[in-house]
This record gives structure tokens, C-alpha cells and sequence, in this order.
């Protein structure tokens, strides 16, 4: 019964307590709100969210398009990840806009 009154509860982890991660691993977290750009440097967007869809993690993008906010999804893989760099805020991938 003590288990059921804690349905719904949020729970935290101080990020001391995070393993480190191994080289091209990154935690969620980090990758909130990075920029995206293509190899070309046209801006795709800001990640506003991630998704778990089986094989693979999602990256949802925010963008703006006359006016009007849009998403774009780019799959967190390697064949269209050139490169996350954290302390710049900054994926680069390849992929168009009209992908």
C-alpha cells in the first residue's frame, strides 16, 4: 500500500549521481534545447523533445515557418548525426529541410 501512495511521483537523481557516459552516449537532458543545423548550416530547429520509437530515438525539433510553429524529426543515428557538440549547443546532421 505505501508503493501505491507514491503513484504518479516524480523522481530525481542529482547529476552527480549520473554515470558517465561512454564516448557518442549522450543523456537526454543534454540534448534538450541544442540547435540543430544541416552540413550546409541552415538552421532546423531547437530539440523540444525526444522520442523512444523501438530501434531508435527520435530527435523532435521546434521550428517556425511563416509565422506558424512546426516540428521536424531527425532519427538520433549515426548515418544523419555528423556531430553533437555540447558545449557549443549545437547537432549537425544531414538533413534538408524539406525532408
Amino acid at each position: 500500500n505505501a508503493a501505491e501512495a507514491l503513484r504518479g511521483a516524480r523522481v530525481f537523481v542529482a547529476r552527480e549521481h549520473f554515470p558517465k557516459t561512454e564516448d557518442g552516449e549522450f543523456y537526454w537532458v543534454d540534448l534538450m534545447g541544442l540547435n540543430v543545423v544541416n552540413r550546409e548550416g541552415v538552421a532546423l530547429g531547437v530539440i523540444k523533445d525526444l522520442m523512444a520509437t523501438g530501434p531508435q530515438t527520435v530527435l523532435v525539433l521546434a521550428y517556425e515557418q511563416d509565422g506558424k510553429a512546426q516540428e521536424r524529426m531527425i532519427p538520433f543515428v549515426s548515418a544523419f548525426i555528423d556531430k553533437v557538440d555540447l558545449p557549443g549547443k549545437c547537432i549537425t546532421v544531414d538533413w534538408q529541410p524539406d525532408y
